[in-house]
């Protein structure tokens, strides 16, 4: 019994998920007979009279006391969690015990994520948003719908089966020399062709990386690029496998024994009995993998229905990666921060389970920071006008509007006036130099906040018009030619064609715990995480039928794999309330969990008191919220012009070992993974 729902003020569905045991709970309350033909607004009027009154009385309790319910429980145990991003409700419902408030929390700040790089800028208006979510053509929101579903589908799989979804963290394969091997190749040879070529239509690449299934081979930023942050990666990473799901039965290859030259000392792989060897189609075709245990769904045309298993049944063609994806991403340049920034993500499978991604920068990019800009600019004179500064109170600081009052004066004629959008937004600003600026007006004061918000939804309408809206001409699209694009394919296979098959046994073998054994006796599993790059380091934790671990294949590994979920979980609980370190013993184990931080000379740095969060706060992570990055800041207050990162180590040991020791082990282990000879993350 699992749903997740978004929500108009008027409780219109603008987007749900449901699995069938959900569906066929609401047809059994509401009658499941319909119509030829109105499968799809029939359910969704179903949904809509469930919810309706609790979406009424929730924004009902914030409009008149400006407080409202977070969570309930209902008297059959099913757990209601809401949250209200302007004026779109999400809600979240589980009624199998499968989830608890935290689960669903984090379910509706990575679909709201999600959105956001799908999106871009226009989510911050909710009344756009909104024709975003629900277009009015019905195949049309079905085919938006499928995918959204698709992608938190795949991201559910991921985080019930990878550990470096649990942790939200970016995991890279440990192979030093083929690693920078890659990573010169994508530099001096693959992007620098790209990006020279007269095919790439204006576009240029900023980034390129290859995912071996969801781990990082190598990863290339161009030298004018920002960085990537974590929480855009690990969506695009999302992006990437619901394209090309990773069937571990079938893109791997037979393992044969292996000797690593990885730098963590010899690996002992299994190898289980042979198998055919797969298709080139077959990461993306009828072989697809199996989700577990997880209940799915899929819309099955020309009615949107659920089906009992989506991996399995829902047959959507593979993407032509021709025609890429618009994403928004987060760019950093000196001048500031700048969110949700167009780019075209283009996927290109080498084989199944190895895929090479681009990332270019679009020609009227600049566009869109310039968007930001005056976005910002109203945004902070709204919230200072609502708080009551007003006058010159209300434009202090930078970005203010009195500084880019030319600028969007000359933005608003660059944009012509032949764009509907354009002329809207033109008459706007009119009215509001009228009233902020012209004597005889009301000046800088609570009076021009409703222009403020006007000005908002037309600058987001600009951006939408711009950067979402299929253009009506008939003229080439602007992308990387279909034939550039091959060929920056054939060279990356043609690279890695004598590697492929140790990749995708490495992948899932990536770090075994043989290795740690000798030094580390009573250890059973860790996971350490640098939270300043959002990387990890773990042993692999793989119990597909086909893959075994130093565990073994039967209930033992099945248990540790749970209490390995459950420690993660707990230890989050803990560091909501302030905790840096964690240890408990739980019956034959001993879970341990230390958060700290050190300079950049490796000094480690005096803990100092964490910042204590509330219960429905945002989940910590970095995925659904950055809460690393926000962590780091409030620590590095303390430390004024030095570099400060942060770690965290979370480590299983048996219970026998007495307490002095693993905390040594805990010390010396930190210690070891981090040094540049063992396992450098380039």
């Amino acid at each position: 019994m699992k749903c997740l729902l978004i929500a108009s003020e008027s409780a219109e569905v603008l987007f749900h998920w449901t699995d069938p045991e959900f569906q066929q709970n609401v047809q059994k309350q509401y009658g499941a007979s319909q119509e030829d033909g109105q499968g799809l607004p029939a359910f969704e009027d179903s949904i809509s009279t469930l919810f309706a009154p609790i979406i009424i009385s929730c924004i009902t309790m914030v409009d008149r006391l400006r407080d409202s319910y977070t969570s309930f429980t209902t008297e059959n145990h099913h757990i209601y969690v809401l949250h209200q991003f302007d004026e779109c409700l999400y809600i979240a419902v589980n009624g199998d015990g499968e989830e608890g408030e935290c689960d669903l929390r984090r379910k509706i700040y990575v679909v709201k994520k999600m959105t956001e790089v799908l999106f871009g800028m226009v989510t911050l208006s909710s009344n756009l948003l909104r024709k975003e979510l629900r277009p009015q053509d019905t195949e049309q929101r079905a085919r938006l719908w499928k995918h959204l579903q698709s992608l938190l589908q795949t991201y559910g799989h991921l985080r019930e089966n990878d550990q470096s979804f649990l942790v939200e963290a970016v995991e890279r394969l440990i192979h030093p020399t083929l690693c920078e091997q890659c990573i010169e190749f994508l530099e001096r040879r693959l992007v620098q062709q790209l990006n020279s070529s007269g095919e790439r239509a204006g576009e240029e690449v900023m980034h390129a990386f290859i995912l071996v299934h969801t781990k990082l081979l190598a990863f290339y930023s161009s030298r004018n690029a920002s960085s990537l942050s974590t929480s855009d990666l690990l969506v695009l990473i999302i992006m990437a496998q619901n394209m090309y799901p990773s069937n571990t039965d079938s893109d791997d290859p037979n393992p044969e024994d292996v000797e690593s030259t990885s730098g963590s000392g010899p690996e002992s792989f299994y190898t289980p009995e042979p198998s055919p060897p797969p298709d080139r189609g077959s990461s993306s075709s009828g072989e697809k993998p199996g989700r577990g245990s997880t209940p799915v769904f899929e819309f099955v045309d020309p009615d949107v229905q659920m089906a009992e298993d989506s991996l399995q049944t829902l047959e959507v063609p593979p993407p032509d990666p021709s025609t890429p994806r618009r994403v928004f991403l987060e760019v950093s340049l000196k001048d500031g921060l700048y969110p949700m920034m167009p780019h075209s993500m283009y996927c290109l499978p080498l084989w199944p389970g190895i895929t090479l991604v681009l990332l270019t920068k679009i020609p009227t990019s600049a566009v869109a920071m310039s968007v930001y800009t005056f976005l910002e600019a109203f945004a902070k004179l709204e919230k200072r006008l609502s708080e009551g500064q007003e006058g010159s109170a209300a434009t202090r600081g930078q970005r203010t509007i009195h500084e880019v009052r030319g600028k969007l004066d000359k933005f608003i004629k660059a944009l012509g006036p032949t764009e509907i959008q354009s002329g809207q937004l033109q008459k706007e600003w009119i009215e509001f130099k009228n009233l902020a600026f012209t004597r005889g007006g009301p000046g800088f004061s609570r009076h021009l906040i409703p222009s403020c918000k006007k000005m908002k939804t037309q600058l987001c309408a600009v951006y939408r018009q711009c950067f979402l809206l299929e253009s009506g001409s008939s003229s080439i699209p602007q992308r990387l030619s279909p034939g550039l694009q091959e060929r920056a394919q054939s060279m990356v296979q043609e690279k890695l064609m004598d590697w492929k098959d140790f990749l995708l046994v490495k992948s899932r073998r990536n770090i075994t715990m043989v290795s740690y054994l000798e030094d580390f006796p009573g250890l059973i599993h860790f996971i350490c995480v640098d939270r300043s790059t959002g990387q990890m380091i773990a042993p692999s934790l793989n119990l597909t039928e086909r893959n075994t671990s130093e565990l073994g294949k039967g209930p033992l590994a099945q248990f540790i794999r749970r209490k390995v979920w459950t420690l993660v979980n707990t230890t989050r609980r803990y560091l909501q309330k302030g905790y840096s370190t964690v240890t408990f013993r739980d019956g034959d184990f001993y879970f341990c969990y230390f958060l700290w931080f050190e300079n950049e000379t490796g000094f480690k740095l005096e803990a100092g008191d964490l910042p204590v969060l509330s219960d429905d706060s945002a989940p910590i992570g970095m995925l659904a919220w950055d809460y690393y990055r926000k962590l780091l800041r409030y620590y590095s207050k303390s430390h004024q012009g030095e570099v400060v990162k942060c770690y965290e180590l979370l480590s299983v040991h048996l219970g026998v070992v007495p307490a002095e020791i693993i905390l040594q082990h805990c010390r010396q282990l930190a210690s070891k993974l981090w040094e540049p000879s063992r396992n450098p993350l380039l």
